[in-house]
């Protein structure tokens, strides 16, 4: 088998004569060429993936977990490399040497997981007890903030996320 300029000549031998057959990488029109030997096509919302003219995956546009858990194994299995794959679909190359990792360090089921929230870790039950009491004393956000060692920020996002109470405002006398 010889390769030149992307075309496969395959030399069968018959009896005492090699005669060169030509197998061309065919792909169907209007794909977008991954490498000479792997494209893709968007067509109605679903993107079908082909090796020459077989199909060989197809996912729904929208499902970016199967996106990035297929071109995740064609650089695994050296279908296609890391920039072939950035290239082609204009994902960061950092994005996509990310998603190789996760699948080789925690396999097929980490593109499936749901994401993981962090907690808010200053924010205990002993510390939002303690807020809450001098929010409720008339303290604004930032003092309480300050006695308590915690950004003001992150108060505030308690509050708007329903875990603290705002404060009562504290009534000033008028001047007379």
């Amino acid at each position: 088998m010889k390769e030149k300029e992307g075309v496969i000549f395959i030399l069968e031998c018959g009896n005492d004569f090699a005669m060169p057959q030509v197998q061309l990488p065919i792909f169907p029109a209007g794909v977008t060429h991954i490498n000479p030997e792997i494209a893709f096509e968007e067509r109605e919302g679903t993107v079908y993936y082909f090796n020459g003219h077989l199909p060989v995956f197809v996912h729904e546009k929208s499902d970016l977990a199967t996106f990035r858990l297929f071109s995740t194994q064609l650089v695994i299995n050296g279908n296609a490399t890391q920039a072939e794959i950035s290239r082609a679909f204009g994902v960061p190359l950092v994005t996509v040497k990310r998603y190789v990792k996760l699948h080789r360090e925690a396999g097929v089921a980490a593109f499936f997981a749901p994401v993981k929230k962090r907690s808010a870790s200053k924010l205990t039950t002993e510390v939002c007890q303690q807020a809450q009491d001098l929010l409720d004393q008339g303290l604004e956000v930032p003092e309480v903030g300050r006695q308590l060692g915690i950004l003001a920020n992150t108060l505030h996002k308690a509050i708007r996320a329903g875990r603290l109470r705002p404060g009562k405002k504290k009534i000033h006398p008028t001047m007379s």
